[in-house]
């Protein structure tokens, strides 16, 4: 277990500055070049702290289709995000930020909503929210994909403090680039022993291209920082 309370306190008042519109929440995502970087637990780290701090809840969407873990990792810690609740509805206005193509039908041949794939726990108290989608329950042949349409973000906004996006890495899906427009922010995770910083360089500039706006930091296993070269960038 790695407990990056200390660095999370820093990032989160380094983020003070990003809000939603008016009253809402802000939804800011996490994605690094390639797997393996670390983004996964700098996301839950950051969504456990950001809970204990904020007014209302916070949620911690995990965007990764195909390897929904961040649940698996909540309950594995009770000690420090406490009992998990029952699932619920992850939607509170019934949209979804994906859609499973083609669509996947019941027995009868009834469509199933896409939104019945995800649901939420709470944890901390109801502080944190923890959504996953259920992979085991898409047939074979079929395969969700993340949408550019914002309508779930500005839902789930109207009820959380910080939504906190876990995004596969930029190496295995485009799903930063896709949600970079309706986002408020991209935090990009990079490992600290890594010196060549051209493909977190590369994916940021995909995701300003997309219309997003990049923050940065680096992940070091036990330390997280904002090094010279996201400084230079980041902007």
């Amino acid at each position: 277990m790695v407990d990056l309370t200390a660095e999370m306190a820093a990032l989160w008042a380094a983020l003070a500055r990003v809000r939603g519109a008016g009253a809402d929440g802000r939804v800011i995502q996490f994605v690094a070049a390639r797997q393996g970087e670390g983004t996964s637990t700098v996301a839950r780290e950051f969504a456990r702290m950001a809970a204990v701090r904020a007014r209302r809840p916070v949620w911690l969407v995990d965007a990764d289709l195909e390897n929904p873990s961040q649940l698996d990792a909540v309950c594995a810690e009770p000690e420090r995000f406490g009992r998990v609740g029952p699932p619920a509805s992850a939607t509170p206005d019934q949209s979804i930020f994906y859609a499973v193509r083609p669509p996947i039908r019941s027995r009868n041949g009834v469509p199933v909503a896409d939104r019945r794939l995800t649901v939420a726990r709470s944890a901390l108290g109801g502080r944190l929210w923890v959504s996953r989608f259920s992979i085991e329950l898409v047939p074979p042949g079929r395969r969700a994909k993340v949408l550019s349409d914002g309508a779930y973000w500005s839902a789930l906004r109207r009820h959380a403090d910080t939504v906190v996006i876990d995004c596969p890495a930029g190496d295995r899906a485009e799903t930063a680039e896709v949600l970079a427009p309706v986002v408020d922010a991209t935090v990009l995770v990079v490992a600290a022993d890594d010196t060549d910083a051209r493909e977190a360089s590369a994916l940021k500039t995909r995701i300003e291209e997309a219309g997003g706006r990049c923050i940065g930091l680096v992940f070091n296993r036990a330390q997280v920082q904002t090094p010279k070269f996201l400084r230079r960038f980041a902007g």
